[in-house]
């Protein structure tokens, strides 16, 4: 079953990423390290997989 939009917004924000606004649908997050994100669609949607992995990958990335 697909995580929520909201889900990995949770997840990213967890991680030290903040929320710097976006146009429409979109949100765009960066964090301290230098890590960017932007994730497209609405709080309730479900993730795509490719969205799922993306926020997988920037948060292993602004780890190092």
């Amino acid at each position: 079953m697909p995580k929520k939009i909201r889900e990995l917004i949770a997840q990213l924000e967890k991680a030290g990423f903040t929320n710097r606004g976006g146009k429409g649908s979109h949100r765009n997050f960066l964090h301290i390290s230098g890590a960017k994100i932007t994730l497209s669609g609405k709080s309730g949607n479900d993730a795509r997989r490719y969205q799922e992995r993306e926020v997988e990958q920037k948060i292993a990335e602004a780890k190092k």
